[in-house]
């Protein structure tokens, strides 16, 4: 084992040696002339013209604060009232609200979601394959088409 030891530190060693004395010779070779130095950027034209870099204006706090305040504000008088924030949360308990009494029980939360599982279970096995659960995700919003002004 000692001698493989030896043999393998003296071929490091050589290597070693010789990138060394590769690196040196490398070193003394003719420098080549230097490059000339680049020209100056230069501006275009119609950059040079204006004074002050072009920015798109960012919306303000203030303006996503109307854009949700006209939102809730249903019928536009510029003020919320109380029906107008629980009018879509009403439609969506009378919906669970099978029986409507304007109580929701367990019992009534659920078939929701048994419903949902039925619906599902394309194979009536009483349990979804992940490609049945697949189709339980839920439907992503609707985009609403921006103006390409």
């Amino acid at each position: 084992m000692g001698e493989v030891t030896r043999f393998l530190a003296g071929a490091v060693a050589s290597f070693l040696m010789l990138t060394g004395a590769f690196l040196l010779w490398q070193g003394r070779a003719e420098q080549a002339p230097a490059l000339p130095a680049a020209p100056a950027p230069r501006a275009p034209a119609i950059l040079a013209a204006q004074p002050e870099p072009l920015e798109a204006p960012e919306a303000s706090p203030k303006s996503r604060e109307e854009r949700r305040f006209s939102r809730a504000d249903k019928d536009k008088n510029g003020r919320i009232e109380a029906e107008e924030l629980l009018q879509p949360r009403r439609k969506a308990f009378a919906k669970l609200d099978k029986n409507g009494n304007g109580t929701l029980s367990f019992d009534e939360w659920a078939v929701k979601s048994i419903d949902k599982l039925r619906g599902a279970d394309s194979d009536r096995s009483g349990w979804l394959s992940a490609a049945e659960y697949r189709t339980t995700a839920p439907k992503p919003p609707k985009k609403k088409a921006r103006c390409a002004c």
